[in-house]
C-alpha cells in the first residue's frame, strides 16, 4: 500500500486548497479512504471520509460546509477541496485507508503541510 499526498502549502485565511492522494498497491475502490490531521501539541485528528464508490462522504464538525472530499477511482486518487480556511486548519494533513480499534491509520502517506496565515 502506498499513499502520497500532495497540494499543501501555505494559504491566507478565507483562501482555499486542494488536497491530492496517489494510491496505489491495492484494489483502491474496494476501500473507503479518509484524511486526517495533525496539528502542533494535539493529537492526530480525522477530519474526513469516503466510501468505495464516492457515495457517501462525512466530516468532522469543524470542516463541515468548507471541507469537500472526493475520489477517482479510475485514477485512484483521493481529493480534499478546502475553503475558507482558517488559522486552525494548519496542520499536516494524511491520506488515510483504514483505522483500528486505537484509532490509529492503518496505512497513511507521509503527509502534505498545510498552513492558513496572514
Amino acid at each position: 500500500v502506498r499513499l502520497v499526498e500532495s497540494g499543501g502549502g501555505l494559504a491566507q485565511p478565507g483562501g482555499s486548497l486542494n488536497l491530492s492522494c496517489a494510491a496505489s498497491g491495492f484494489t483502491f475502490k474496494s476501500y473507503a479512504m479518509s484524511w486526517a490531521r495533525l496539528a502542533p501539541g494535539k493529537g492526530l485528528e480525522w477530519v474526513s471520509g469516503i466510501n468505495g464508490d464516492g457515495s457517501g462522504a462525512n466530516y468532522t464538525d469543524s470542516v463541515k460546509g468548507r471541507f469537500t472530499i472526493s475520489r477517482d477511482n479510475a485514477k485512484n486518487m483521493v481529493y480534499l477541496q478546502m475553503n475558507s480556511l482558517k488559522p486552525e486548519d494548519t496542520a499536516k494533513y494524511y491520506c488515510v485507508r483504514g483505522w483500528d480499534r486505537l484509532n490509529m491509520p492503518h496505512y497513511r502517506g507521509q503527509g502534505t503541510q498545510v498552513t492558513v496565515s496572514s
